[in-house]
Formats: C-alpha cells, structure tokens, sequence
C-alpha cells in the first residue's frame, strides 16, 4: 500500500509516520504543502507537529494549505484520512471531522503514555485492534482536549463515530486516567462515513518494541486490512 504523508513547515512527526509505514513493509512519501496533487496514495496521513507554528490556534493556518483541497477531494472519494494529533487539530479545523480540540485542562503540555479503549472496534481504523484489550500510546500536546456541543457529542455516540478513550490500566474511563480534559474521554473519533479518523495520541510512536510499544501498529494494520479488501472487492 501506498502512504502520502502530509508535511507543513513545523512539522515534527512526518518522518516518524514514514518510518512506522515502511516498518510494516508498505510505501510511503512525503507531501509538500504547497502540492495539489497526492499521487497514487491509497491512504493519507496527516502527522503531529506545529504546522505554521501553531499560530492563530493548532491547525488554523494547515486547513488553507493547497494539499487540503486535494486531501478533501480524496476523503469525499471514500479514501482513508488519518489525523495524529496535530493532524487531528487540522482536520477539525477543516470541517472533515467535528468539534475542536482546544487547551489542556491544567493549561500544560503532557508528554507520557496513555492506555486506550476502542469504543467501535467494527471501523477501517479499528478493526485489527484486539477486542478486550487496551493500547498503551504516548501523547505529546498542550491543545487534546476534545470539545463539541451537546448535540454534536450525542450524535457521536449514537452513530459509533467515538474510536477511542482514554482509560486506566483497568480499562475504566475515569477522570484521573484523562490527560486533557476531552469530554467522554474522548481520544479520537471518526466521520459519519467512517473514511475519515483522528485522535491526540501518536501510533506512529508505538510501532516498534524498542520504543516501548508495538500497539499503534493496530491503526495502520487496520486501514491496510481495509485497503486490501477493497482491492479485493474491487477485482
């Protein structure tokens, strides 16, 4: 499979997402903001960092970038998005997923390692994920704290659109096991059409032993199980 990997300038984890791509032997190729065109990307990640410095707010200034427009084109075709923590910031700020992530609670960054929950374990992102289990991912950010009206949270939960929470080594989403404040515990959601994903943790730190954990491998997995079956469909 092939992986366009989205770079803004201040981008700090493109390479990290090329990295655990071609660690589970599949392409991928960085794309320049300025760029119109992905390619003949099967799945696009939009990675973490401080596109454009994080000025105005995370992700504020990325939505207008001319590769948006293409990766909005390509998620309106079905294509898989995935957004890593400032890349989940840019697709909110874009529209392509809802509600907003603002600052952390205690108004600090956070840097350490979360458990998670899937809430849908039956999406293109998910569907690898071990049913009973947890993941352990790090986070890195001062803005994860996920925000929505009341209706948008409702629809949310009604539709599945809520992939992950954070939890406590026992699986139980409580306050103290919530690094930011998300509301529901809320560490990454999905669109209505379930091609579109993102959440605050980093998976792409988490995709080899000798970082500690192989767990984010699970997301990537999942999208190439989902791209493969398409493929198979499709012939």
């Amino acid at each position: 499979m092939r992986f366009a990997i989205l770079q803004f300038p201040a981008s700090n984890c493109d390479q990290d997402c090329v990295h655990a791509a071609r660690v589970l032997g599949h392409a991928a190729r960085l794309v320049w903001h300025k760029d119109t065109s992905l390619g003949d990307a099967d799945a696009v990640i939009v990675p973490g960092g401080f596109s454009y410095g994080d000025y105005l707010r995370c992700g504020a200034i990325a939505r207008f970038s001319p590769v948006m427009q293409a990766v909005r084109a390509f998620a309106e075709e079905g294509g898989l998005v995935l957004g890593i923590c400032n890349g989940f910031q840019i697709l909110c700020e874009s529209g392509l997923l809802p509600g907003a992530l603002i600052r952390n609670r205690d108004l600090q960054f956070h840097c350490e390692q979360v458990y998670l929950r899937t809430a849908n374990p039956n999406t293109p992102f998910t569907r690898c994920i071990p049913r009973d289990g947890l993941m352990r991912i790090p986070i890195a950010h001062g803005e994860g704290c996920y925000f929505a009206d009341e209706a948008t949270l409702g629809r949310l939960q009604a539709k599945g659109q809520v992939l992950w929470q954070y939890v406590d080594a026992r699986g139980e989403a409580t306050e103290r096991a919530n690094p930011n404040g998300s509301l529901l515990n809320i560490a990454g959601i999905a669109n209505e059409t379930f091609n579109v994903a993102g959440l605050m943790p980093h998976p792409d730190r988490a995709s080899e032993s000798v970082l500690g954990s192989t767990d984010g491998r699970y997301i990537f997995e999942s999208m190439v199980a989902t791209l493969e079956e398409r493929r198979r469909a499709a012939a």
